[in-house]
């Protein structure tokens, strides 16, 4: 039998998660949408028209959908500052729940989120898709192979000029709060390490559509004395990165490049001798599982294994607690001009 879910906020960024559903063999039939809840219900209404979801319960408020559809899953595609009520609301209905990113809107937020989520015996996941993408996965296969020697470093460039327009203009640390996490998330996974530590400034340069922070560039020591350096702009108009950012992986033996989109190299030292050593490209091998390459849907498919099989899925909050504690590290760092330790 497929699962019930509702969705809770239904403006552009759920017809992402509603596609993945529709489109990914796997999920088709495993999931029903019998409910669907937006602030303006006819947002909610024009969704269920798009995606031929005439059964659907469309309304405004979110315990009274719940209580007429009592579904299995929330589907928690909220603004921020809501998602700490509508996941414990989802929590209370006994509900297992997956959320956009961030995972709260405060580290406080997210730790209450845990441990709702552990009374209520349900999982909370938060939807990092773009850790599950098979640039991201292969650079973790190269570094888990010691190809490279241990590892000292991770360098990432992120410079894009999005003009959104809506609730982001008017956020504070936009890019840090917003999409800084995709890449802080990565790089803690492609890692394999513990972030212990950041120091970040933060700014708004001139011409900027954003009311605060659409740059920032912060250094994180962590754990085994290995350095993430993030430079980034959400305001950088012309000469684009990727979506995924502009990645340099360092090891004691060599380096792999990508540029976030399909160039994906390593060289490792091959010579012993001379001024500049000589090196030579390696093989980068495929992800571990091609299923786990296709950002939303490989998430939610994930979600539901782990429902099933009564395990934590990958982006789990206890896990993910992790990567968004690096973002308020950065934003604290950024806000006192000092280094911060990371607590989570």
């Amino acid at each position: 039998m497929p699962m019930k879910a509702v969705v809770c906020g239904c403006g552009a960024m759920a017809k992402g998660w509603l596609r993945a559903l529709a489109e990914t063999p796997a999920l088709k039939g495993a999931i029903e949408i019998v409910g669907l809840v937006d602030l303006d219900l006819s947002t909610a209404e024009a969704l269920a028209e798009e995606f031929s979801l005439a059964d659907a319960v469309t309304g405004s408020d979110l315990n009274s959908v719940l209580e007429a559809t009592r579904p299995d899953l929330v589907f928690d595609i909220v603004v921020p500052s809501a998602r700490h009520h509508v996941v414990s609301t989802a929590l209370g209905y006994g509900c297992h729940v997956l959320s956009e990113k961030p995972m709260a809107a405060s580290l406080e937020e997210a730790e209450d989120l845990i441990a709702l989520a552990r009374r209520a015996g349900r999982i909370h996941a938060i939807v990092q898709n773009r850790r599950f993408i098979s640039g991201v996965r292969r650079m973790r296969r190269v570094v888990e192979t010691g190809a490279l020697g241990d590892l000292t470093g991770i360098h990432c460039d992120f410079f894009i000029g999005p003009h959104f327009g809506g609730f982001r203009d008017q956020m504070d640390n936009v890019l840090l709060l917003d999409m800084a996490i995709h890449t802080f998330d990565a790089a803690r996974f492609v890692s394999g390490k513990t972030p212990l530590a950041v120091y970040c400034h933060e700014s708004n340069p001139p011409g900027s559509w954003y009311r605060h922070g659409a740059a920032a560039n912060a250094i994180f020591e962590f754990s085994d004395n290995v350095v993430f350096t993030y430079r980034g702009s959400w305001c950088a108009e012309g000469a684009r990165t990727s979506w995924e950012s502009a990645w340099r992986v360092i090891g004691t033996n060599g380096t792999l490049l990508w540029d976030g989109a399909d160039k994906l190299d390593a060289h490792v030292v091959s010579g012993e001798t001379g001024f500049l050593r000589d090196v030579s490209e390696i093989e980068i091998p495929e992800p571990s599982s091609e299923a786990d390459t296709h950002g939303h849907a490989s998430v939610i498919q994930g979600f539901l294994s782990a429902i099933r099989a009564g395990v934590a899925p990958e982006t789990d909050g206890n896990d993910n607690i992790k990567s968004l504690a690096m973002v308020f590290g950065a934003i604290e760092s950024a806000r006192r001009r000092e280094r911060v330790t990371i607590a989570a």
